[in-house]
């Protein structure tokens, strides 16, 4: 297994001109940690700014999400090259908000991945179930269709490029979290789909994220179990103490 992975996804939030002083105060505190891996993820109009701010520092940049196509006729859309041009590394895919708000489907999101990893930028594929999934014990159904249909058409060399997130949808945002064993059952049974369709050594090498209210308080016995490779942190990477908080959690379990 490779470097722990800590992702903060802002979402819609924070102002371009906020940017800069929040995402320079993490640079300034946030140690170089060799077996830890950081990404921040800012909405589309801050990625510029953030850009430079993070140059040869220990934080990489991410996007929250990108168009299949190239370039074209695609209005309100941002390409994967365009991404690259920004210096951006990692995209999230397939979030559970964008599944739901904006109807994406699992043909579109499995175009992304592909387009993604075509381009050298790492994909973040989001999976989940919702709490009436969960309660008919359909959950690791859920997942499966969703993974299984994402992987369609990759490679196993491409397919080590991925990094998957399991987001519990009824723990997102909601300050509901999966216990440390609803997480790492869910977690185990992900890497289990891996090898079953691209072999041991790939299952291996994929790291799985845990998204769903991360926090300081819960990340450390989060990262802790086996199968979980660190996490996909939503409102509390808004919070520099609490995300370097969680980064540290992160790097004790490396």
């Amino acid at each position: 297994m490779g470097k722990l992975l800590v992702v903060g996804n802002w979402k819609m939030n924070r102002m371009p001109s906020e940017a800069e002083p929040f995402l320079r105060q993490l640079r300034e505190q946030m140690p170089a940690m060799q077996h830890v891996t950081v990404v921040v993820c800012p909405p589309f109009p801050s990625l510029p700014i953030a850009a430079p701010v993070l140059e040869k520092s220990p934080i990489q940049l991410g996007a929250q999400n990108m168009c299949w196509a190239r370039g074209g006729a695609f209005t309100g859309e941002v390409s994967p090259a365009m991404l690259r041009d920004l210096y951006v590394t990692h995209v999230i895919l397939g979030h559970s908000e964008r599944r739901s708000h904006f109807h994406e489907t699992l043909e579109q999101i499995a175009a992304k991945v592909r387009a993604a990893l075509d381009n050298g930028l790492i994909p973040i594929l989001c999976l989940g179930e919702t709490q009436a999934e969960r309660e008919a014990a359909r959950q690791s159904s859920v997942v499966e269709r969703q993974l299984i249909s994402a992987l369609e058409g990759l490679g196993e060399e491409q397919a080590r490029r991925l990094v998957v997130a399991y987001e519990p949808i009824w723990a997102i945002g909601t300050g509901k979290t999966a216990t440390p064993d609803q997480a790492q059952e869910m977690h185990a049974t992900l890497r289990q789909l891996l090898a079953k369709h691209l072999g041991e050594e790939t299952a291996r090498r994929v790291r799985i994220l845990y998204g769903g209210s991360v926090q300081a308080a819960n990340a450390l016995e989060l990262f802790r179990q086996p199968d979980i490779d660190g996490g996909l942190v939503g409102g509390a990477s808004l919070d520099a103490n609490e995300f370097l908080a969680i980064v540290a959690h992160a790097h004790s379990c490396a």
